[in-house]
C-alpha cells in the first residue's frame, strides 16, 4: 500500500505542510458546492488498495466542515481504499462529553459514530479536549500532543523566575507537564463556568508575584477565561502574562479581547488557520512535523506513543 493524502477545506495549508514533509503529493480531489449549498465530493484518482489519509479540521464553519469529512470518507469506502485514516487536528463537539444536565446530548459521542459508520477505520487527533472521548470510538485512536511543539518555543523564552499557570482545575496535568519540562514552578486559577462560554475567575492557588507567568490551555475560544485570568495574575503581582494553546478557535470577541488585554503574546498551533484573524500578539507554530511523523509510523507499523516517551 501506498500513502495517499486528501484534504477537504477546512485546513489546506497545513495539509501542504503535511504533505511537504512526506515527500508527496495531496492526491487529486474535488470538494465544491452545489448551487442549493449541498456538498460535492469526488476523488479524480484510484485509491483501491491504498493507505489513505485524509487531513480535515472540524473548525468554523464547523458543520460545513464535519459534512465535507463525512462525504469524503463514504467516497473512500466505496473506491475501496484498503485502510482509511482521519486525521483531525483540532476535533469538534468535544465540550459535550458526558450528560451533565437533563435532556441534553453526549455530542462527541455522536460525532465518533457519525465518523466511523461513514468509513474512517482509525483516527488522528491533536490534542482531545476530554482524553475519554478515544473511548467513544471502537477504532484505534491515536491523540497527538502539542506539548513537544509549544515547549520547542518556550524553551530560549523561561527561567527561574517564570511560573505555569493552569486556567482551571481540568488542566493541572497538561500545567504540571509543562512545568517539568520548563523546570519551574506551578500555578492554578480556580473558577467557576456559569453558562458556555463564560468563565468566572475566582482565586488563585500558588504564587506569581514577580514572576513571569504562563497560561496553559487547549484552547482559546472567546478569550474569555484567558484574558480574566491574565487580568487576575497581575493583580497578583505577575510582572508579564503570556497563554500557549494548541487551538486557535478565537471565536466571537477573542481577538478584540486579546489586543486590548495585557497579555504579552498568544502561542497557538496551527491545527486551525488564522489568517483571517488578525491579532499582532499571536504566534503560530507548526504541528505538521508531528502529524506527518504519526502518519509515517502508522503507515509502516511503528510505535505512535513513543513519539511522546
Amino acid at each position: 500500500m501506498n500513502i495517499k493524502l486528501l484534504t477537504g477545506n477546512s485546513n489546506p495549508k497545513l495539509a501542504r505542510e503535511v504533505a511537504e514533509h512526506l515527500g508527496i503529493p495531496i492526491s487529486d480531489m474535488l470538494v465544491s458546492r452545489f448551487s442549493d449549498g449541498e456538498i460535492r465530493v469526488q476523488i479524480n484518482e484510484s485509491m483501491r488498495g491504498e493507505d489513505v489519509f485524509i487531513l480535515q479540521s472540524l473548525c468554523s464553519p464547523v458543520n460545513e466542515h464535519i459534512m465535507e469529512l463525512l462525504l469524503i470518507l463514504d467516497a473512500l469506502k466505496r473506491a475501496s481504499a484498503g485502510r482509511i485514516t482521519a486525521v483531525i487536528p483540532y476535533y469538534a463537539y468535544a465540550r459535550q462529553d458526558r450528560k451533565d444536565k437533563p435532556r441534553v446530548p453526549i455530542s462527541a459521542r455522536l460525532l465518533a459514530d457519525l465518523i466511523t459508520t461513514a468509513g474512517a477505520q482509525r483516527l488522528v487527533v491533536v490534542d482531545l479536549h476530554s482524553p475519554q472521548i478515544q473511548g467513544f470510538f471502537n477504532i484505534p485512536v491515536d491523540n497527538l500532543y502539542a506539548l513537544n511543539v509549544l515547549y520547542d518555543y518556550l524553551k530560549d523564552k523561561v527561567n527561574e523566575n517564570t511560573v505555569v499557570v493552569s486556567p482551571d482545575a481540568g488542566g493541572v496535568e497538561r500545567a504540571r507537564r509543562l512545568a517539568n519540562k520548563l523546570g519551574c514552578g506551578i500555578a492554578i486559577i480556580y473558577k467557576r463556568r456559569p453558562e458556555p462560554n463564560v468563565a468566572e475567575v475566582l482565586d488563585l492557588i500558588g504564587d506569581v508575584e514577580g514572576k513571569k507567568a504562563i497560561i496553559i490551555d487547549d484552547m482559546v475560544d472567546t478569550a474569555g477565561t484567558v484574558v480574566s485570568a491574565t487580568n487576575l495574575l497581575i493583580s497578583k503581582g505577575a510582572i508579564d502574562v503570556s497563554v500557549v494553546a494548541t487551538h486557535p478557535v478565537l471565536s466571537g470577541p477573542a481577538i478584540e479581547r486579546i489586543n486590548t488585554s495585557p497579555l504579552l503574546e498568544v502561542v497557538v498551533t496551527n491545527t486551525i488557520p488564522t489568517e483571517n484573524k488578525p491579532c499582532d500578539k499571536l504566534r503560530v507554530v507548526s504541528v505538521a512535523g508531528l502529524i506527518a511523523e504519526s502518519i509515517k509510523r502508522i503507515h509502516e507499523g511503528e510505535s505512535v506513543s513513543s513519539l511522546f516517551t
